[in-house]
């Protein structure tokens, strides 16, 4: 073998060693999803099986003094929890009847709905917290739009009074918890969960309620926009203000992993709550926020698209998934894409969206067959040691408004097509 042959073969060799273990770059989801065909996704499948987990829960939840919250791991029957003025979890399970009773027209889900939401009028005057939107616009907000109860306008609208009365307009924001309950904090208080409930006051604006609700509920998203998120589009969890200087004292979390870290359900609550905050202003810079957030939160996506309770913890492959947020957020991307007009990025996210819902209604997050809820999988608060990798009942509240949002995108798809 000549001198030179030997030089080739070396090469050739070295080339395809280099090649064999060179790494091989990984497409985040965002890239992946840009130029892609309308992913696939069985909608009538899994109302069904919503529909039959109902059937097979209702019955035995008939205590109205008390509301399912979680199913443990490894367990099948929900545990219920007393109702009360600090429970923020109890307009979920009433909303969930509200969109069962939306996607059939069944009137016996009506009927069920009805009683569980009435059982929580006197709510409606809370003021030691902010969830009283959490509380009062799933059931009564869902029973008003879905179910055609105009009497429930007036609870409504007095709940938007009650919530309005924990806005400080030298913050900027709604205080979102009591310094009694939190002691942590000594000042002004505000969550990123605190985005859902502005829709309550835009609801009451357009509904007889003061014009001056609205322009709060703004102000309090372009705070939130402004204080509540790093370079990179992702959140914190707790931010604590001055009460008198309205400046940024601590940004802390309660939920998440650390107070630096990015806890997965807290960007699905800013996604959810940009979201909808375009939609109830039209303001372009909420629907580009929106989208900065998403594209931040897709990217940072395990392949299934359920993301880990927090995207910063240590050994993250063996922590526990939150179905909570995959569902949040799947039901905020169908919303957002509705809003866009450019194509491509309409598509990814309703793609996006898809996906995520196609992993929840798998085999792997399913509670059919396992369990009474929709979902599995779910962590409300790990760092807290309760919650984790449980069955919650806001979990399936917007997997099943995810469910409905996409049935009238189809029908809408539909309509545009005769």
């Amino acid at each position: 073998m000549t001198k030179c042959t030997k030089l080739l073969l070396f090469s050739i060799c070295s080339l395809l060693f280099a090649c064999h273990d060179a790494p091989k770059k990984i497409k985040s989801n965002s890239e992946s999803n840009t130029h892609e065909t309308i992913a696939t996704f069985d909608l009538e499948s899994a109302i069904d099986n919503c529909e039959s987990q109902l059937e097979t829960s209702v019955p035995k939840l008939t205590d109205l003094t008390k509301h399912p919250r979680l199913i443990e791991t490894n367990e099948k029957e929900w545990k219920e929890v007393p109702n009360g003025r600090l429970v923020w979890t109890s307009g979920f399970y009433p909303g969930i009847l509200w969109y069962m009773y939306d996607l059939t027209k069944d009137e016996k889900w009506k009927t069920e709905a009805i009683k569980r939401t009435e059982v929580f009028e006197d709510y409606k005057t809370i003021t030691e917290h902010h969830d009283i939107g959490f509380m009062m616009f799933p059931a009564f907000g869902n029973g008003y739009k879905l179910g055609d109860k105009k009497e429930y306008k007036d609870i409504l609208l007095t709940s938007a009074k009650s919530l309005v009365s924990r806005y400080n307009p030298k913050v900027g924001t709604i205080k979102s918890w009591s310094n009694k309950m939190h002691p942590r904090w000594q000042q002004h208080i505000t969550i990123i969960d605190n985005m859902l409930n502005l829709e309550l006051l835009f609801w009451a604006a357009k509904n007889g309620g003061d014009s001056e609700l609205k322009d709060i509920a703004i102000k309090h998203a372009e705070t939130t926009m402004k204080n509540h998120f790093r370079d990179d589009y992702t959140s914190w969890h707790v931010i604590e203000y001055d009460s008198i200087t309205g400046s940024v004292l601590n940004h802390h979390t309660k939920q998440g992993y650390a107070d630096d870290s990015r806890w997965s359900r807290g960007q699905a609550w800013g996604i959810y709550g940009f979201s909808m905050v375009y939609r109830e202003t039209g303001d372009k810079k909420f629907l580009d926020f929106a989208q900065k957030l998403s594209d931040r939160y897709l990217e940072l996506l395990p392949e299934d698209y359920v993301p880990y309770w927090d995207f910063d913890v240590p050994n993250l492959e063996k922590e526990e998934r939150d179905a909570s947020a995959a569902a949040v957020v799947a039901s905020g991307l169908l919303e957002l894409s509705t809003f866009l007009e450019d194509t491509t990025q309409k598509q990814k996210y309703y793609n996006a969206a898809l996906k995520m819902l196609s992993s929840l209604s798998s085999e792997n997050y399913s509670g059919v067959g396992k369990a009474n809820s929709f979902l599995l999988h779910s962590t409300g608060a790990k760092s807290l040691g309760s919650e984790i990798d449980v069955a919650l009942i806001y979990a399936d509240y917007y997997y099943i408004e995810a469910l409905d949002r996409l049935k009238k995108i189809k029908s809408q798809k539909e309509v545009a097509q005769l």
